[in-house]
């Protein structure tokens, strides 16, 4: 795999393994962000209308000088936004947003009570639009999956939750492939002040391959089929997260990361069996 490399949805579009993510990435900062992201090859930019950046990325999406075409752009439906019935219309402020008449991929951003179901219906709506070239789902459990998938016409093509090797989710991500639904890593270093970047078996692990502890946590969840949304908004850090594929991690050293798992959250402790934001 290179930078490049795309895993193919379930309706044949192609995602590329690793996205930048711009959660809490503001104005410039963004900006700068998506633009050395773009030109250090990443081709998937991850944002949400919560966010608060989508403008940002469409500048740093020109600035860079790389294509529309050549960039897979992901972002998301907010609660609120559901809970008023303002879906499509919240979806058209994003396409204004972000200064594009598609998405590559709209998301639910979470499973809100009671509004869900009703939501997935604006977002099978839009994709036979051909306004979004897939549609999915980010938190949802396996609980949340089934009742949705009972209602569609169309089946998710993505479920985008916390994963890291404290929080393996390996219950869930056996449910989503055999289910057909790929599997979308936020938060996969640990998120703000993470304690897995210094882990010293993490850093023992990486000094083997003369990589660093992120480097392994993101192979880890490659070598396990997932696609995988480092954030960063420093230059150099952007780069070092895609240097991802002159290496394998072993048998033995991928067990080793999935055995620490504590199924602990470590991102705002949000549940996503409770929303309630």
């Amino acid at each position: 795999m290179t930078l490049s490399s795309a895993k193919t949805l379930n309706n044949g579009e192609a995602m590329p393994f690793v996205g930048l993510g711009v959660w809490l990435a503001k104005d410039e900062q963004a900006v700068q962000a998506v633009k050395w992201a773009l030109q250090a090859g990443y081709r998937h930019i991850d944002t949400a209308k919560i966010y608060g950046n989508e403008a940002a990325v469409a500048k740093g999406m020109k600035e860079s000088g790389v294509a529309r075409k050549e960039v897979f752009i992901t972002t998301k439906l907010w609660n609120e936004d559901m809970r008023v019935g303002r879906q499509m219309e919240a979806f058209e402020e994003s396409l204004r947003e972000l200064d594009t008449d598609y998405v590559d991929l709209y998301l639910l951003h979470w499973a809100v009570d009671d509004v869900y179901i009703q939501s997935w219906k604006v977002l099978e709506q839009i994709y036979k639009q051909g306004r979004a070239k897939a549609i999915g789902v980010c938190n949802f459990q396996q609980h949340h999956l089934e009742k949705l998938m009972d209602a569609a016409t169309i089946k998710p093509a993505i479920n985008q939750f916390e994963c890291h090797p404290y929080l393996t989710q390996e219950p869930l991500i056996d449910f989503c492939e055999k289910a057909g639904i790929a599997c979308e890593a936020w938060g996969p270093l640990g998120g703000r002040k993470s304690p897995l970047v210094d882990n010293p078996e993490l850093k023992a692990i990486g000094a083997k391959y003369k990589k660093s502890a992120a480097q392994v946590m993101l192979r880890w969840n490659l070598q396990r089929g997932l696609i995988v949304l480092p954030k960063s908004v420093q230059k150099e850090r952007i780069v070092v997260n895609s240097q991802l594929f002159d290496f394998a991690l072993s048998e033995e050293d991928m067990l080793a990361v999935s055995a620490m798992n504590q199924n602990k959250r470590l991102n705002l402790s949000l549940d996503p069996d409770h929303v309630t934001w």
